[in-house]
């Protein structure tokens, strides 16, 4: 989201997050929560396998993170709503104050603790996914169908060349991470009402939920481990090494499940980083951000082209990733506005702009 686009031309009036009175939302999503947890839990009995945050990197860093991001981005926010013609700290400071009532600020740390919680447990049940018979050969022969034989990878290759785009590709796919970090704490400061916000979140929740069902619909490894020589020709970059990581923590956890730090984090059908990309590309549209929102579709092909080019996917993973991104979209509009929601989604409300 750019500055720019959150101008007071575009302020829509609407109740902010004090005037809600049917908490009914807040309560589907939190049922939500509980349940892939419940999951979650049964599955880690299941497998005989502790639930586990090794070095606190996937829950506790992350929240805190998420944290970090919260309070520049609501110091941003409230600049913004005080106007240039009028910005001073102390009326900037006044905003904040005003517009983070206790109960938004309760709705906010909510949002962002619902939100982790679900990505602690799906990556948990990412990590013993690895338990089960991966079926990699299947997908390799799909992509070779699609494709007349060819695989989609070397085509790439050969189109795009393995030197300049090899490294800009690999720039695009760990970008995702940073993406995700900052993408996750801006519906919940900028936009107006905190159930809009919402709505992002709880889509967001959806597409990690579906992805790791995803994961044991159809366990693998991606092209990268069942067909290594097609890669042989890319130089060598981090890419690799994360590969190469991600096969030993695998071989650790299957030779030693109950060592304290036997954590996999290597699945492939289908593509998440598609799936939560798309996720984002259209809450953009949602909020009105129609650059952010061009940005975010340039980079959502370009994620597609990485995940084969440099085989963490198959080609049909990625449409898989398109198609659960969009339904966790439609699913989480639903939780959040059951009956559907009368006028745009917007960013900054009149009055505090005032």
């Amino acid at each position: 989201m750019t500055t720019s686009e959150i101008p007071g031309a575009r302020l829509e009036s609407v109740p902010s997050a004090d005037q809600e009175t049917d908490y009914g939302w807040l309560v589907r999503v939190w049922v939500l929560v509980a349940a892939f947890a419940a999951v979650t839990l049964y599955w880690s009995h299941h497998v005989g396998i502790p639930i586990r945050d090794p070095g606190g990197s996937i829950f506790l860093s992350r929240f805190g993170i998420s944290l970090g991001f919260f309070v520049p981005m609501a110091l941003i926010d409230a600049a913004l709503r005080v106007g240039r013609s009028g910005w001073t700290w102390r009326r900037t400071v006044a905003m904040l104050r005003s517009r983070w009532t206790r109960t938004r600020l309760t709705l906010a740390l909510s949002a962002l603790l619902a939100y982790h919680l679900v990505y602690f447990c799906y990556h948990n049940l990412k990590s013993w996914d690895v338990l089960n018979q991966s079926r990699d050969a299947m997908l390799l022969s799909w992509d070779r169908w699609l494709f007349l034989g060819h695989s989609p990878a070397v085509l790439l290759h050969d189109l795009l060349g393995q030197h300049v785009a090899a490294h800009v590709l690999v720039f695009i796919y760990e970008s995702f991470g940073t993406i995700v970090l900052v993408a996750i704490p801006m519906p919940i400061v900028f936009a107006t009402r905190m159930r809009d916000a919402y709505v992002a979140i709880t889509s967001a929740l959806w597409v990690w939920i579906f992805g790791v069902g995803c994961y044991y619909l159809i366990p693998s490894l991606g092209p990268f481990e069942v067909a290594p020589q097609e890669f042989a020709g890319l130089p060598h970059t981090t890419i690799q090494e994360t590969q190469a990581r991600y096969m030993d923590q695998r071989a650790h956890l299957l030779a030693h499940p109950q060592a304290h730090d036997a954590f996999a984090q290597v699945s492939a059908f289908a593509s998440l980083h598609v799936g939560v990309t798309t996720v984002i590309f259209l809450m953009c549209g949602y909020y009105g951000l129609r650059k952010t929102t061009v940005a975010m579709g340039i980079f959502l092909v370009a994620t597609i082209v990485a995940t084969v080019y440099w085989g963490w996917h198959f080609f049909v993973d990625d449409p898989a990733g398109l198609f659960i991104g969009g339904l966790a979209c439609l699913l989480g509009a639903k939780m959040i506005y059951p009956r559907g929601r009368r006028s745009r989604a917007r960013t900054v409300d009149a009055g505090s702009a005032q």
